[in-house]
């Protein structure tokens, strides 16, 4: 490939600071690997004092291997590395640690939980529950929050701070650090320590950083510090391509660098090589509505101002059935499957889709674990509502029912295997106001015994109260009561082809069976099957066909996307997930959802702003 004028410019950059915008499909992987042949072949660098950094393994895994396929047998020596693996290896020396000293992720799941049940917190869902915590945790630890001042959108702030000192006791006591304690102790480490910090400046004389849109401030300050005195420091990202601001990552970071390094040369690599013209204007005009950003003119080498194709169907049956026409006209011309992708803003929506595919037999491949919409604990709950009125006597059966809405039930009334309601009433005789309740619950399973499972659940919900415990507990969990009840909806909505209670149990235990079977077998090496992911997953990688499914508001941009900033990391993600394709870009949305209209994405309207559609 002939390298283009602002390619060649970063290419030959020498000494001092340089900030690389790389946009997307904009070769900046071949621009950091000839930068760095350049430095050793053209400018006589020794190739030890050369560092690059990624933030992936994967990724530093492939920098490393084309920089030797560049450089062929002379390829040594350059330092190829995470973040993370860096900032270990100066921690390793400094305080003799080792692989050991890092903690598993299994580890520090069983750390949290052991942390929340200290605290008998009563929690529906478990590990939802524990992944908000952590991903907080990481939060307040990587921007060095003090854990007094911090508000916790997942639990009450005391619970949050108990939990914060649990875990953070229970790793000091194993000698176990997390991938946050690396960067923060790193930090500190060279900070206080001006003899360490110059050891290692003077291994690494060159450094150059990969992705740096999605760096946080203390790698940024720990890159600064490390590049010092010769600030020799070569990043490369695209702050329209930032989409981690959760875990951190500060995009502005690109512009507090030009204003760090006033003297810092800078080159936009403005050409696309991916996409075609279309795709790379109408993501243009999505992204150009964010006010946080360097102005970019992105050009293409392709003319066709085609490639996206934008339509909204009445339901979101009708629109899965169009993903799945748009699949079997991309296989009868001959397209690899493995090069078309389905792409969502989260991984809970794909999963009706997914049941789709399973009855088609189409083969695919979720990048990220889907979670099976009947283990879901609302999932859980309805089912043993049903599972009791059908006859069941399983204490596990009343235990997920006997409080949701609460009636004031204990525990420790169910101590046998198996019961009955007139067993529980005999404990509370002497309690008429539990006694009513139990009562109205005893009527309550006969009226759902004869329905269908739809109707069941819907008389679960309305007339027996369970909206309102889901309400509650939404309340106590600080999350959105419309969360729950989408998902309660999207439960209702798939027992509704089924006229009997087995029926549909009998369809829950097979889709869990067939949803375990695809994936195991679907994971082997060399099947061709299409991907479907998450726009955070889907960053980096490049598909001929994507799909965008549930463009509608409330999904992106993300009902939870309060302020400016999340509103501009959303669109962010949609740009991302528009940039993927090559050749065509289907946008689907839905008019209305279990009843509920919908609107069409606001990142749709913008970049529908000229005529896009194909």
């Amino acid at each position: 490939m002939d390298l283009n004028q602002a390619q060649i410019q970063a290419i030959n950059h020498n000494k001092g600071p340089m900030l690389v915008l790389a946009g997307p499909g904009s070769g900046k992987t071949l621009v950091i690997t000839k930068r760095t042949r350049t430095l050793v072949e053209e400018y006589n660098v020794k190739p030890e004092s050369i560092l690059v950094i990624t933030f992936s393994k994967a990724a530093a895994g492939e920098m490393k291997e084309r920089y030797q396929k560049e450089m062929g047998q002379t390829a040594t020596g350059v330092n190829f590395g995470t973040f993370h693996a860096v900032f270990f290896k100066i921690l390793k020396y400094a305080y003799r640690m080792n692989a050991s000293n890092i903690i598993r992720e299994e580890e520090k799941f069983s750390y949290l939980w052991n942390a929340v049940h200290e605290l008998s917190l009563e929690l529906e869902d478990e590990k939802d529950f524990l992944d908000s915590v952590y991903a907080e945790i990481s939060l307040v630890k990587s921007s060095k929050i003090a854990i007094e001042n911090y508000y916790s959108l997942s639990c009450s702030s005391d619970d949050f701070k108990k939990l914060y000192k649990g875990y953070d006791a229970m790793l000091k006591r194993t000698n176990k650090i997390d991938f946050d304690d690396m960067i923060v102790m790193c930090e500190e480490l060279l900070t206080a320590r001006q003899d360490i910090l110059a050891l290692w400046q003077q291994k690494y004389q060159y450094v150059l950083v990969d992705e740096f849109q999605d760096a946080n401030y203390l790698q940024y300050s720990i890159v600064r510090m490390l590049a010092a005195p010769q600030d020799n420091l070569f990043i490369v990202g695209d702050d329209d391509q930032s989409i981690y601001r959760f875990r951190g990552a500060r995009p502005e970071l690109m512009n507090q660098f030009l204003k760090d390094y006033p003297q810092a040369e800078k080159v936009l690599l403005d050409y696309n090589y991916r996409s075609r013209l279309g795709i790379v204007a109408g993501a243009a005009r999505v992204i150009k509505n964010n006010g946080q950003r360097f102005e970019k003119k992105i050009r293409t080498v392709s003319s066709d101002n085609t490639g996206i194709v934008v339509q909204t169907f009445d339901t979101q049956t009708t629109q899965n059935l169009a993903v799945l026409q748009v699949i079997q006209t991309y296989v009868k011309e001959n397209g690899p499957l493995s090069d078309l992708a389905i792409l969502y803003r989260t991984n809970t929506q794909p999963r009706i889709l997914t049941g789709k595919l399973l009855e088609y037999n189409i083969p695919f491949l979720l990048k990220d674990s889907m979670p099976n919409l009947y283990e879901h604990f609302i999932a859980k709950q309805l089912i043993a509502y049903l599972q009791i009125a059908c006859g069941s006597k399983k204490r596990a059966d009343f235990l997920q029912i006997i409080n949701k809405p609460n009636r004031y039930i204990a525990r420790d009334c169910l101590d046998t295997a198996e019961t009955e309601i007139y067993q529980i009433c005999r404990y509370y005789e002497d309690k008429p106001y539990v006694l009513e309740r139990l009562e109205r619950l005893e009527y309550d399973l006969h009226m759902i015994r004869g329905m269908t499972p739809f109707a069941a659940i819907k008389y679960i919900r309305r007339a027996i109260g369970y909206d309102t415990y889901l309400k509650e507990y939404a309340e106590y969990r600080k999350i959105k009561a419309e969360d729950l009840y989408e998902t309660a909806d999207e439960i209702m909505e798939s027992s509704k082809e089924f006229t009997d209670h087995e029926a549909w149990f009998h369809h829950i235990e097979r889709y869990g069976q067939e949803l375990k079977r695809k994936q195991d077998e679907m994971r082997e090496d060399g099947k061709d099957r299409l991907l479907m992911m998450t726009f955070h997953a889907s960053k980096g990688l490049e598909y001929n066909t994507v799909i965008i499914v549930d463009a509608n508001e409330g999904i992106m941009p993300h009902h939870k996307s309060m302020l400016l900033e999340d509103m501009e990391e959303e669109r962010r993600m949609f740009y991302v997930a528009m940039t993927r394709a090559k050749q065509k870009l289907y946008i689907f949305s839905e008019k209305e959802r279990y009843g509920k209209k919908l609107e069409i994405s606001r990142f749709v309207n913008e970049l529908l702003d000229e005529k896009t559609t194909r």
